[in-house]
């Protein structure tokens, strides 16, 4: 594999992979439109059309899917935004305008998380609705638009981890990534005759994850036990995966003052709460389940 990468190209050593020109735009009739955008715009699509599909099953109007979305895709972005902002306050307290500019990035996807679980409890409040039913509904399609979505990193060349040499081990011209990003351990593994940076394609754990994780959930959808269960499922093990992954990244968000990643600290959380809310109420159900009737069967002749 040669030391001297070109700009656009991404290579992954160790299983032989030379990706030239990989581009982060294209244009449209002279206008630039980013990759990044257009994997998260069909991430999203299809994660709706997932849900839609799911409420079919659940002989639910898909409409309600739809027309939830709307609000969802709205507010995640704004949640998604405001959680980035809060947890990076010293890249803004002196460019308030800058909050506003998305085009220099800045998207945490927990909040948008937070943001559209929030909108789907006001909307089912005012559609007298459940909450917990449609947030079964809702949990296969956000988890694959997570994993449609990650790759729009991989083209932006960013979410990646500490230098590595494993496997999956994944390299960057160091002009194409953020310098912020590039931590101390990964600087030391640099040299004088090469252009490039090698570490770990996080974005690539999370999205594989991510798609174990739907695997679970669409084959458990049949036997889950009471409504909420999917909804319980997403929390603790996207949360499980995000915890160790966010562990390696180079660009996490961390609590003002200290240097405890927030998203880390989050995704603990929710596994914990979630795997023991799910055994709490399976003993409560167990507990307060009403007794089998069994019936003799006779013999007719």
């Amino acid at each position: 594999m040669q030391d001297i990468m070109g700009n656009m190209d991404i290579a992954f050593p160790n299983l032989g992979i030379y990706l030239k020109n990989v581009p982060k735009t294209f244009t449209v009739f002279g206008f630039p439109i980013a990759l990044y955008g257009v994997i998260i715009a069909i991430g999203v699509l299809s994660g709706v059309l997932m849900a839609a599909k799911v409420a079919k099953l659940e002989k639910l109007d898909s409409d309600l899917i739809w027309d939830f979305s709307i609000y969802a895709i709205i507010f995640s972005i704004i949640g998604a935004r405001v959680y980035y902002v809060i947890f990076s306050w010293d890249r803004y307290k002196n460019d308030l305008m800058g909050v506003f500019n998305l085009r220099n990035g800045g998207l945490a996807i927990y909040g948008a998380v937070i943001a559209a679980f929030l909108t789907l409890w006001i909307y089912c409040r005012r559609k007298k609705q459940s909450f917990l039913q449609l947030a079964d509904i809702c949990v296969p399609g956000l988890v694959l638009g997570q994993v449609i979505g990650r790759w729009g990193n991989f083209t932006n060349r960013e979410v990646f981890g500490e230098y590595t040499d494993s496997l999956l081990a994944m390299r960057l011209p160091t002009q194409m990534v953020r310098a912020g990003d590039i931590s101390e351990k990964i600087a030391a593994h640099m040299t004088e005759s090469t252009n490039y940076i090698q570490v770990h394609p996080t974005f690539l754990y999370e999205s594989l994850w991510n798609l174990a994780l739907l695997i679970v959930m669409l084959l458990y959808r049949k036997y889950k036990k009471f409504e909420g269960e999917q909804w319980l499922l997403y929390l603790g093990g996207y949360g499980l995966g995000r915890a160790w992954i966010e562990g390696i990244r180079t660009d996490t968000l961390f609590i003002p003052n200290t240097t405890i990643a927030v998203s880390q600290v989050l995704a603990a959380v929710l596994f914990v709460g979630a795997l023991t809310a799910d055994i709490l109420i399976r003993f409560y159900l167990k507990k307060h389940a009403n007794p089998t009737m069994t019936v003799e069967k006779t013999d007719t002749k």
